[in-house]
């Protein structure tokens, strides 16, 4: 099977791959994790932070937005001695404030997935590349989702962060052209 470039010989890069990047998502606890994994990512590989998801999942309450946003002092402590995760203390900042204005925005949209959605119309923005060179870091859509983003206080979601947080949960279709995971629906 040939597969984007990216996806390597990793078998969880693959499983990544094949199952998740790319397929739409309008779950609200999802969108609210790969928020919170991309956002560790800034200025880091994708596999690290893959490899430390379950390690996040155990740190960050699952993932629960409304744990999250409830994070004090101690809770703080606790994630900055956590070597399963990327212990930086402004990310670690950024998932309590960024939880806290992810339910916000769910409360004024009745849910995140509308609120995101909106910025494609409600549907893929399905590009159509047949190179790796031609995918973009960052687009006009992206810019768009940051500015808001920022706008509403979240932080560590800049323009590429934001794309690459929109090829994830699938508002954006970047596999390659020749690739059997661009239906959007996971490959067998």
């Amino acid at each position: 099977m040939k597969r984007c470039w990216w996806a390597g010989e990793d078998p969880l890069y693959v499983a990544y791959h094949d199952h998740e990047w790319g397929v739409p998502c309008r779950d609200d606890a999802k969108l609210f994790e790969m928020l919170l994994l991309e956002s560790a990512q800034a200025g880091l590989a994708w596999i690290t932070i893959l490899r430390k998801r379950e390690n996040y999942r155990k740190a960050f309450s699952r993932f629960d937005a409304q744990k999250i946003a409830r994070y004090g002092k101690r809770e703080k402590e606790r994630l900055l001695t956590n070597s399963g995760i990327v212990r930086n203390r402004l990310k670690i900042d950024s998932a309590i404030r960024n939880a806290r204005v992810f339910l916000d925005i769910q409360e004024e949209f009745d849910g995140f997935a509308p609120f995101l959605w909106d910025f494609v119309d409600g549907k893929p923005v399905d590009n159509r590349f047949r190179r790796a060179d031609q995918i973009p870091a960052s687009t006009p859509l992206s810019d768009g989702l940051s500015k808001e983003l920022k706008r509403r206080g979240m932080n560590f979601v800049g323009s590429t962060i934001c794309y690459a947080y929109m090829q994830s949960v699938g508002l954006v279709n970047d596999h390659l052209l020749d690739c059997p995971s661009r239906t959007g629906k996971p490959s067998p």
